[in-house]
């Protein structure tokens, strides 16, 4: 808790006009809110006071945000970590829990789905992940999917994850900044 008693929260996303919707809202529901547009401004902030709540995108140019939420768990493993991204995958999710984040949404989340994720701790984090495999995904999805999982298993390198699925490198990175397909 902050000076003033209200409950601190960290958001962290290089998207300027998202951070700041989510400051001026969050601020609105009586947080003591602190922003920071990179890993290592984050890192900095978490350093001098660590806060109860963190809002993490997944990617950002200056790094990721899976090694974010594992310095944030460094600095201080009570903190509570929500990880957000345009760029979803099953992998990605459940690399993202394992490292211990509370939960992982999609772009475009809402604040109030945000408070959500946070009050529900009491709930399996994979629940929605399980819930969404029951259905078979599309082919497209099945792909996407199976190219993440690649790029993770070869550490994020995407030479080596092109190599491993047979595919020309710059091709494998023009699909994987495209949007994932839908279900």
């Amino acid at each position: 808790m902050s000076e003033a008693g209200a409950p601190s929260i960290l958001i962290v996303d290089d998207d300027e006009a998202f951070r700041d919707r989510l400051v001026r809202a969050l601020a609105q529901r009586g947080f003591d809110v602190r922003s920071a547009s990179t890993p290592l401004e984050a890192v900095d902030q978490c350093r001098v006071e660590s806060p109860e709540f963190a809002v993490v995108d997944l990617r950002m140019p200056d790094g990721s945000g899976l090694e974010l939420l594992r310095d944030l768990k460094g600095i201080d493993a009570a903190t509570k970590v929500v990880v957000l991204t345009g760029y979803g995958s099953i992998a990605s999710a459940i690399e993202a829990m394992r490292l211990g984040a509370t939960h992982y949404l999609p772009k475009p989340a809402t604040v109030d789905d945000i408070l959500a994720a946070f009050r529900r701790d009491d709930v399996p984090p994979l629940t929605a992940v399980e819930s969404a495999a029951e259905k078979t995904p599309s082919l497209a999805r099945a792909e996407w999917e199976h190219m993440n999982r690649v790029l993770t298993d070869a550490g994020g390198n995407v030479s080596e994850a092109a190599r491993r699925l047979g595919l020309h490198r710059r091709s494998l990175q023009r699909k994987l900044n495209k949007y994932p397909p839908k279900t």
